[in-house]
């Protein structure tokens, strides 16, 4: 099976769970109040759909559109848009007629879904694979740093000790999370020549490394080799092979890949030149990187050994608690991950389908599969809380508002802040899919 099937199953298969999933979260308190939901689809049924059966007052179904999926409840003016039922009279059994804290209750029913979604599926993954972690010295080469962080101290080969005084090994293994999403006030580091230090940090600095393109900021340093160059790009063109090995950029020698890839990026002439080791020969190469400051190779590590992970088990009572802390920080990180996206530079990395589909592995991995259902289920779950209407989180805007000010939005209203958020969210979608298709074409 082709690469990019495998990539489309998981990605189909795991927006199947969580579209499911989520208006069940609608699904449930719906009955539970006595509100009639008249249909129950996964994915899209325009013009017509791939199955469906009546079961009660209820038509469940699968639609060929796989762009999401819905309950439709009866008296809700919502993406159907039928006015002839919000034209009649009011029903018992329909939403409009019920309290304004069922109406939200019903509301927040997917979102909340979508969040415990995430919390359990956290709580299984450290049930059955528990977690690796690492020491300071398992970084067996240390850290490549990036300039941004050279500019606060740290030093090529660095090892973490601690961030904020915690112990790395207490911490999670991607310390570039900490630095694009947490308040990182402090880290200590060894340097390579065994000298411990103390190294602040100011409160944007994930801004920094974000507008400065440095990122990873820190990535474990490995011996290198090419394996490969991609056709028709810099480093192709200027004649290195596979097995090539890479020893200076513009004089300065390059033992790891980190050092290639700082010297490319940093390098403030338009043309490089890159001295490679081949066949015990060295040999000079003049390479003009492109406007992204790449040339095309693909690397593989020639030591193995570069880091190593250390497991923790989790008895079952540990996983609740610990599913529960990792749910909330990840939900934590993705927030923060707004302030980037709200700028002209984070703007240009929104994806679509495309993007999210590339999360998943190449080759069918349950762990990876079930964290990325997870991640994508807060993902979901964020993105519905937003106060657009069409959303949750604008149905929920305008239920606050009611409870708040006693009056009720017009049908009339609600109708055009759903065509409204309905425009928003299609024009956003183009953006994102526009952007991933950008991306294939000219990157």
């Amino acid at each position: 099976m082709s690469v990019f099937l495998i990539k489309a199953a998981q990605l189909l298969l795991s927006l199947s769970i969580l579209v499911v999933l989520h208006e069940l979260g609608h699904f449930i308190p719906a009955k539970i109040f006595k509100t009639r939901v008249e249909k129950f689809y996964l994915f899209f049924d325009v013009k017509f759909s791939l199955f469906k059966k009546k079961i009660g007052e209820t038509v469940y179904g699968i639609g060929w559109l796989p762009l999401g999926g819905y309950v439709k409840i009866a008296g809700m003016i919502d993406e159907s848009m039928d006015t002839e039922q919000m034209a009649q009279e009011p029903q018992p059994w329909e939403f409009r007629s019920k309290p304004a804290w069922q109406r939200l209750i019903i509301m927040l029913g997917g979102v909340f879904m979508n969040f415990i979604l995430a919390i359990v599926l956290f709580m299984i993954m450290l049930f059955v694979w528990g977690t690796n972690y690492i020491t300071k010295d398992d970084v067996k080469y240390g850290y490549g740093v990036t300039k941004t962080l050279e500019n606060y101290g740290f030093q090529q080969g660095d090892k973490i000790i601690s961030i904020n005084g915690k112990p790395i090994e207490d911490l999670a293994i991607d310390i570039n999370k900490f630095l694009m999403f947490r308040d990182v006030e402090n880290v200590k580091v060894e340097h390579v020549n065994g000298n411990i230090e103390d190294l602040n940090l100011p409160e944007d600095i994930g801004t920094q490394l974000f507008e400065a393109g440095d990122l990873p900021a820190l990535e474990p340093r490995s011996p290198f080799k090419v394996d490969s160059v991609v056709p028709g790009l810099p480093a192709g063109k200027a004649g290195l092979q596979p097995n090539d090995k890479i020893i200076a950029i513009d004089g300065k020698p390059v033992e790891y890949f980190s050092d290639f890839v700082y010297g490319i990026k940093n390098s403030t002439e338009k043309d490089i030149v890159l001295q490679v080791e081949r066949e015990n020969e060295k040999v000079s190469l003049n390479i003009t990187p492109t406007e992204d400051r790449k040339i095309g190779i693909v690397s593989s590590k020639t030591d193995i050994d570069f880091i190593k992970f250390n497991k923790r088990n989790y008895s079952f009572t540990e996983s609740i608690s610990g599913g529960a802390k990792q749910a909330y920080w990840e939900i934590k990180d993705y927030l923060a991950q707004f302030k980037y996206i709200f700028t002209k530079k984070g703007a240009t990395q929104i994806g679509g389908f495309a993007a999210i589909g590339n999360m998943f592995p190449a080759a069918w991995n349950w762990q990876a599969f079930w964290y990325l259902t997870a991640f994508l289920s807060i993902m979901l779950g964020v993105l519905n809380l937003l106060p657009i209407p069409a959303l949750d989180g604008g149905h929920v805007m305008f239920l606050l508002y009611e409870m708040v000010s006693g009056r009720k939005p017009a049908d009339k209203f609600m109708e055009y802040a759903q065509m409204v958020g309905f425009f928003i969210l299609i024009g956003l979608v183009l953006f994102a899919n526009g952007n991933d298709i950008y991306k294939a074409i000219f990157e």
